[in-house]
């Protein structure tokens, strides 16, 4: 895909895998768009991925399972879908800041209880990718969707941002999913820094995140080389989410998929060790909070 780098490209993989979900009898959420939006490249990187960490894996390690990447990623999606719905129905008319946005339909397919502004932040050639397969598919009633060509690591974008007519000094909710274990600790603490300079205290915000020892243990070890070989390559993980975001003045919960607030009836399917009486697993989190 012309001007996508090797981060860029795992939005195909993540369009491929809803595509996938949606196709489910027992799907957590529906994305109608998500079958073209995955383009050929994204189907390739799925059945790559399903072959160590989906139905298709090998026999996990007796003592832990490789965490299937097709139901964390239907559980990360249904959370955050939740958590926007939840937080637009809180607010009233909200503004809706997705960082990172890759093939992210969520204007075109939530049923959004009120009016919302929404910009999708993301590279210009990504972008013009997604607008060019989705054509003239209109918006629901209510839903205005801007586009921001930036880069999230190239200091500046928030007055890209701005000048597409977001309002920082209003209440808003921020969307990073699938990014922060992409960067290296220093741009993944600087891009938190810079969300929130630019929000207003009472703001949102929620990404998912994986800890340090994800990074390192040999469970992780054949979903990690896939993306390494990718140019990919997972970089910081916390083991505190809540600690991370509180030094940036967010007031956050982390939450483990399969644990209350992130099951759906069971779809998690691997052990969820509880984090103040087992150390040193790996782990992912759905996080979320309030700048205070």
């Amino acid at each position: 895909m012309d001007g996508f780098d090797a981060v860029a490209r795992t939005a195909l993989l993540t369009a491929a895998l809803r595509a996938q979900e949606t196709a489910r009898p027992d799907r957590l959420y529906a994305d109608p768009y998500a079958v073209k939006l995955a383009a050929e490249l994204g189907p390739d990187l799925f059945g790559t991925v399903d072959t160590v960490s989906g139905e298709k894996r090998a026999e996990p390690a007796p003592e832990r399972p490789l965490p299937n990447t097709t139901d964390y990623n239907a559980i990360r999606t249904r959370f955050l879908d939740d958590f926007l719905l939840t937080a637009v129905a809180d607010s009233g008319p909200t503004q809706i800041v997705i960082g990172a946005a890759g093939m992210d339909t969520r204007a075109y397919r939530l049923p959004w209880p009120t009016q919302v502004e929404i910009f999708e932040v993301d590279r210009p050639q990504v972008l013009a990718f997604k607008d060019a397969v989705l054509g003239d598919e209109a918006l629901p009633a209510g839903v205005t969707r801007r586009t921001v060509g930036a880069d999230l690591l190239v200091p500046g974008w928030t007055d890209a941002l701005v000048a597409a007519g977001y309002d920082p000094t209003r209440a808003s909710v921020w969307l990073l999913e699938g990014l922060l274990y992409y960067l290296p600790e220093r741009q993944a603490r600087e891009l938190l820094a810079t969300v929130a300079a630019s929000t207003a205290p009472g703001s949102r915000v929620a990404c998912d995140m994986v800890n340090a020892q994800a990074l390192r243990s040999p469970v992780m070890r054949p979903l990690l080389a896939v993306f390494e070989a990718w140019g990919s390559p997972w970089l910081f993980g916390s083991d505190t989410p809540e600690l991370l975001f509180a030094e940036y003045g967010i007031d956050a919960v982390a939450v483990q998929p399969g644990e209350p607030g992130a099951d759906y009836g069971g779809r998690w399917r691997d052990p969820v060790p509880p984090r103040d009486l087992v150390p040193d697993v790996e782990r992912v989190f759905c996080v979320h909070g309030r700048r205070v």
